[in-house]
């Protein structure tokens, strides 16, 4: 359902008269009117069936990370022991600082082991295949490199695709998305799984060897959050191994603060850009941020880079040289440098750009509405990643073969391949073809004039164009950075060319090599939208301050240009798996919303001492999938009850797991004291409850809440307005905020999805608020 929240007469508060003084009147006794819907954590039933490959619809799967502190009574014994213990306070701020260092450590060992991994299959490729090539060139012998190159590839990305598919196909794509997703507050099945890390990291040492258009520096995002998460957990419920470690951090407030730091040591390690790795995570993940977190994540990230310096320099036979921040080396632009006039010529750049980057993310959606469609089962997904590689492989030895660019031998060329060269000369476009995608970036960046033809140049980028939107979504781990960057490199160096042919030698242009920077940096922004933090991402990647202004010049007009005609990347595929993301801001011109239009309604309610199997009916029932419950005290059948409290599905299930109810049901103290350890110990794996265990004569016994209910939560006033309510749940990390009336009765509940729904769209130079639908998978 697709409304303009505008066309329709109100009374001032965003709802028709007769269901204003409806509101005012009645005691809600569960009817259903207009603007209201059951929804989400508090017990939606989707409406709706699912379209595919559309960008409109939410999914009702997605749960809510809590981030807000439950603070009941458990909670407040524990805070009292605490306080007069200052050694603990002590003791747990110290054991923050030694987890972000552990993560890290961590994520710079997996990304040496990725690096390491991938140079040894590489070279070993390559040589056997260069072998072959240069003694196999004549007439027919020519297929048998051909053949050998085709089997290596196929093999090593059939590797990469069966462990993803039959595995964890979570572990697919770059991961991103995910943690993008998971840091707004979104709990993404699996996503930080050790099983997940162990698929991504062995899965992209395969795929980046099998020669695919992809690049090892998104996975590594996605496995520094995983190491994040399993690090401050202190256990592995995955292999079922308890530490009794960092037990105080068993909780997703937290968990989701470590996770940002995960994700910037994968992106200091990835590019040696620690800086960049904590705006990253600012920018494009984390939803809430503050000064002492700051310090941790930097910490982390510089940790990580300092980390991978140093196994980098013993794998490269130069201890302690610390010449490798990270896996992506760009080298010295130490003596190039640019004019002021060429700014212009810049801002021309970034057009381009971002015309290429929404070109590229049109061709990518519909190839992955294509893949939802119809590469669903799992044997086809291998399949596919094979054609794919076959694919690749076959271009780029066409590519070289028909290539007729030839170049003198220099020695910083790893992989020469004279093929139908002349003695001492070497193919170019091998050169591009045959090697690794960061070792051809740098090649683009700082090989001399003349290297490359504008034919050449042209053939590989319309080639690594297409394969690179074609593999991105395919089942394999796969990075977007690199091809991106290569892409647009190629065509940054073709457009240096061209400037250099139409103008007179007298007038000075910068050298090739930072057309290209430009042109990698305008098809990177242009495709995944980001701007401050990749601004200082490349800075920190080229070691050269003086590009800062051009980069984020050119960074910003990609994305205008790009955001004109679609979404970025990332945010297409969050759009296509139906995640109720939070954008930053409330929709504009949303105030006329008010909460009684956005909330859930009827709401489902526990009294503050409850029968054990009332509580059982309500968490087995399936089509009340609730995760939150008002507390209320007694109540007249046509009213929900006055609000005191709000306990969630997971605190329920433990209390029912640790049979905290009393025996006889005049009893209401429970016999079975609880503390705040049993709840973490549960988390984050609760029990389903058809497996608990409650006999016949306990479904009579009673549970009083009040020890366990988070007696102050969040409200509202059914009158608040969207844009209220939104900074609310957005600045606190909210799960839910329950909707009370004048006499503090629940007449509703606001959660992720009922504020997500609203979406801010401008078509035609006519903007609405678009009213998303939520359906069931």
């Amino acid at each position: 359902m697709h409304n303009d929240r505008y066309s329709t007469q109100s009374n001032g508060s965003g709802l028709d008269d007769d269901s204003s003084s409806f509101l005012e009147n009645s005691r809600y006794s569960g009817v259903r009117f207009r603007g209201l819907r059951t929804r989400a954590d508090s017990g939606f039933r989707p409406f709706g069936k699912p379209k595919i490959g559309s960008t409109d619809q939410l999914s009702s799967k997605y749960e809510s990370l809590d981030y807000d502190q439950v603070e009941n009574w458990v909670y407040l014994k524990e805070e009292r022991k605490t306080g007069l213990k200052s050694s603990r306070i002590l003791r747990i701020e110290l054991a923050r600082w030694v987890v972000m260092l552990l993560i890290g450590m961590i994520t710079a060992m997996i990304a040496t082991i990725i690096d390491v991994c991938i140079n040894l299959i590489a070279d070993w490729k390559y040589g056997l295949v260069g072998e072959y090539l240069e003694t196999h060139k004549e007439g027919s012998l020519i297929s048998k490199p051909f053949f050998i190159w085709l089997a290596i590839d196929v093999g090593l990305v059939s590797i990469a695709a069966i462990l993803t598919a039959y595995l964890e196909p979570v572990a697919a794509g770059s991961g991103v998305p995910q943690i993008k997703c998971y840091l707004n507050g979104v709990k993404v099945p699996r996503v930080v799984r050790v099983k997940t890390l162990l698929c991504k990291v062995i899965g992209v040492i395969f795929s980046v060897s099998g020669g695919l258009a992809v690049g090892k520096e998104g996975p590594m995002i996605h496995s520094g959050s995983v190491v994040a998460a399993g690090i401050s957990q202190g256990r592995s419920t995955t292999f079922k191994m308890d530490l009794k470690m960092f037990q105080y951090f068993r909780e997703d407030h937290e968990k989701r603060d470590f996770v940002s730091g995960g994700a910037a040591a994968g992106v200091a390690a990835a590019f040696g850009a620690p800086v960049g790795g904590v705006l990253f995570s600012l920018e494009e993940g984390a939803s809430f941020w503050n000064q002492s977190l700051t310090w941790r994540i930097f910490f982390a990230s510089m940790t990580s880079t300092f980390t991978l310096n140093v196994l980098l320099s013993y794998y490269h036979g130069t201890p302690w040289s610390l010449s490798s921040p990270g896996l992506v080396n760009f080298g010295q632009f130490a003596n190039q440098s640019y004019y002021g006039y060429e700014i212009p010529i810049f801002f021309l750049m970034g057009v381009i750009g971002g015309l290429l980057g929404a070109v590229f993310n049109a061709i990518n959606y519909r190839l992955t509405v294509y893949r939802i469609k119809f590469v669903h089962q799992r044997f086809l997904c291998v399949l596919e990643a094979a054609v794919v590689a076959s694919f690749t492989m076959a271009t780029a030895f066409l590519s070289i073969y028909f290539s007729k660019d030839c170049r003198p031998i220099v020695s910083t060329i790893k992989h020469p391949i004279q093929l139908f060269c002349d003695d001492g000369q070497y193919s170019a476009s091998a050169n591009l073809f045959f090697s690794l995608p960061e070792e051809s970036v740098k090649s683009l960046f700082h090989k001399d004039a003349g290297t490359y033809e504008v034919t050449t140049l042209v053939v590989f980028f319309i080639i690594y164009f297409l394969l690179a939107c074609w593999t991105y979504g395919i089942s394999v781990p796969s990075g977007l950075f690199i091809p991106s960057l290569l892409a647009g490199a190629a065509w940054g160096r073709m457009f240096g060319i061209f400037l250099h042919s139409i103008f007179p030698d007298d007038f000075k242009l910068s050298e090739l090599g930072i057309y290209a920077l430009i042109g990698a940096a305008a098809q990177l922004g242009g495709v995944i939208r980001m701007t401050i933090s990749l601004t200082v991402i490349l800075i920190e990647a080229t070691g050269n301050i003086t590009y800062g202004l051009p980069l984020m010049v050119v960074l910003m007009i990609a994305k205008w240009i790009g955001d004109i005609f679609n979404h970025g990347l990332y945010d297409i595929h969050i759009q296509l798996m139906r995640v109720p993301l939070l954008a930053w801001q409330p929709p504009p011109m949303s105030t006329t919303i008010r909460a009684m239009e956005v909330m859930s309604h009827p709401v489902t309610t526990l009294n503050v001492v409850e029968k054990v199997g009332n509580i059982m009916d309500v968490l087995s029932d399936p089509t009340t999938n609730h995760n939150g419950f008002p507390v209320v005290d007694p109540h007249e059948q046509e009213s929900f009850g006055t609000f005191r409290g709000l306990i969630l599905r997971s605190q329920l299930i433990v209390l029912l797991q640790h049979k905290a109810f009393s025996m006889w049901p005049v009893v209401q103290d429970p016999r079975v004291l609880l503390g705040i350890e049993d709840f973490r110990d549960a988390y984050p794996r609760y029990p389903d409850i058809n497996d608990l265990n409650i006999s016949e004569v306990e479904m009579e016994c009673t549970i009083d809440l009040r020890p366990f209910m988070n007696p102050s939560p969040y409200t509202v006033q059914k009158d608040a307005s969207l844009p209220r309510i939104f900074r609310l749940f957005r600045a606190l990390g909210l799960r839910h905020l329950v909707v009370t009336d004048k006499s503090s009765e629940v007449i509703g509940i606001v959660t992720r999805k009922d504020l997500a729904r609203y979406r801010y769209t401008s078509r035609g130079g006519r903007v609405t608020i678009q009213e998303l639908d939520i359906v069931d998978g």
